[in-house]
């Protein structure tokens, strides 16, 4: 994890799906929020990648990472020795809490409560929440704080909020 200081994305399109609706949609009590992504092979649709949060896959190799990308949330549970191995091995975690903060990120949905305020990680998420710098604090153990790029800055006032795409 040496950060080099290039923006590599700076002149790069980040595709992005937008949902707006209002919380008297959700309901009233706490939700669950995750997606899927498919690709349309010679077999047919296949689910490529899925998730709630941002980077999650960065914990699997091989074929556990295809397998956690190709499947279901009910099998969440699987992997939180993988998660767990991850972390004790690349941000110093304790086994014990290895675990545990495995167990917080599985299974990978990003958890929204439409009477509490908006706020990465602990209640859904904005387009100006940094992601990556929570989520390489968490995979770190501290260690890393930041990968000193920063959230996006060009959005729009309205629907679909994502700035345009670079030229």
């Amino acid at each position: 994890m040496q950060f080099t200081g290039d923006y590599f994305f700076k002149d790069k399109n980040v595709c992005s799906i937008v949902l707006e609706l209002p919380n008297s949609e959700l309901g009233t009590k706490k939700v669950g929020i995750w997606a899927r992504t498919v690709d349309k092979t010679e077999e047919g649709w296949v689910q490529v990648d899925r998730g709630g949060r941002p980077l999650q896959a960065v914990f699997l190799v091989g074929e556990q990472r295809e397998a956690y990308l190709s499947g279901e949330l009910a099998n969440n549970d699987r992997f939180i020795g993988d998660f767990a191995h991850e972390l004790e091995h690349t941000g110093g975690y304790t086994p014990e809490n290895a675990k545990s903060v495995a167990r917080k990120l599985l299974p990978d949905i990003l958890s929204y409560d439409p009477h509490a305020p908006v706020r990465y990680p602990q209640n859904g998420r904005t387009l100006t929440d940094d992601v990556v710098n929570v989520f390489l604090s968490m995979y770190a153990n501290g260690k890393v704080t930041g990968d000193k790029v920063g959230p996006h800055r060009d959005l729009l006032d309205e629907f679909p909020y994502v700035g345009p795409p670079h030229d």
